[in-house]
C-alpha cells in the first residue's frame, strides 16, 4: 500500500476535490491510499500545535513534515500540494526510484518575485523554492526519522522546507515533468507534464481563470462531477 498525502486548505477544498479525482482516475490497481493533510484534525489529535503563522501561503504550510511520522516510519510516501493535476497512474512515479535517497523531489530553481500572491497572501522567494511541494518520501530512511512531532511542531519553516535535516547527497533529483510549474515550464523544453502545478493560482481563482493549462483542469472538473 502506498499513502498519498493531499495537503487541503479552506479556501481551495475545489482544488483539493479535482487533484484527489485526478490521481483516483489515473491509478489502474489497487494499493494506491489518498489522505487529505486537514491542519484542525491534525491539531484535535495532538500531532500539531505549532501557532498559526500569517506568513505561511497554506494551511499544510508545514504540516506536510509530519508525513514520515503519520506514516509510522515505514515505506514510501508522497505529499504534494492540492494545487495539482495528476496525469498519470501514481505507480510510475513509485516504481523508479531507489531506496538509498531519503526523499526524492524536483529541484526547482524557481524564483518569484516577491509580493503577494493570488489568494492574498504573502510570495516569499527563498532557495529550494518549491522543492517541498511534491514530496516522494522514504519514510524509512534512517535521516527522516529526525522528524519527530516535537521537530517539526518547533523547527523554522526555513530548515524544514530547505531539507536541512538531510546532506544534499540524500536528495533525490526527479524530472521537471514530475512537478510542472505552470508558466515556468515549456513543454518543447522541458518535455511533458506529469503532474500540474497550478503554484501561482489555477482555474479556481478568478484572477487565474484563464491560465495555462487552465482546460486541462476545468475538464478534469467536469469529471468530477459527470464521472
Amino acid at each position: 500500500m502506498y499513502n498519498i498525502y493531499v495537503g487541503w486548505d479552506s479556501r481551495e477544498d475545489i482544488a483539493y476535490q479535482v487533484c484527489e479525482h485526478s490521481i483516483r482516475r489515473r491509478t489502474r490497481r489497487n494499493g494506491i491510499s489518498i489522505i487529505p493533510l486537514k491542519q484542525n484534525e491534525l491539531r484535535e489529535q495532538k500531532l500539531y500545535w505549532r501557532d498559526k503563522d500569517k506568513l505561511s501561503s497554506t494551511e499544510f504550510t508545514i504540516t506536510r513534515f509530519l508525513v514520515p511520522y503519520l506514516n509510522d516510519y515505514q515505506g514510501w510516501a508522497v505529499f504534494c500540494d492540492c494545487d495539482m493535476v495528476w496525469r498519470v497512474d501514481p505507480r510510475e512515479l513509485f516504481d523508479q526510484v531507489q531506496d538509498d535517497k531519503a526523499v526524492w523531489v524536483v529541484k526547482h530553481e524557481y524564483e518569484p518575485e516577491e509580493g503577494t500572491k493570488m489568494d492574498g497572501q504573502m510570495q516569499l522567494p527563498y532557495p529550494r523554492k518549491n522543492w517541498s511541494s511534491m514530496i516522494l518520501w522514504n519514510c524509512n530512511h534512517p535521516k527522516n526519522k529526525a522528524l519527530t512531532l516535537d521537530k517539526v511542531n518547533t523547527e523554522t519553516p526555513k530548515y524544514l522546507h530547505r531539507f536541512e535535516w538531510l546532506d544534499d547527497e540524500d536528495i533525490g533529483t526527479l524530472e521537471h515533468s514530475w512537478n510542472w510549474l505552470v508558466g515556468w515550464y515549456n513543454e518543447k523544453r522541458d518535455g511533458q507534464a506529469k503532474i500540474i502545478h497550478y503554484t501561482e493560482g489555477g482555474p479556481w481563482f478568478e484572477e487565474t481563470r484563464n491560465c495555462e493549462y487552465d482546460h486541462i483542469w476545468k475538464q478534469e472538473l467536469i469529471n468530477l462531477y459527470t464521472s
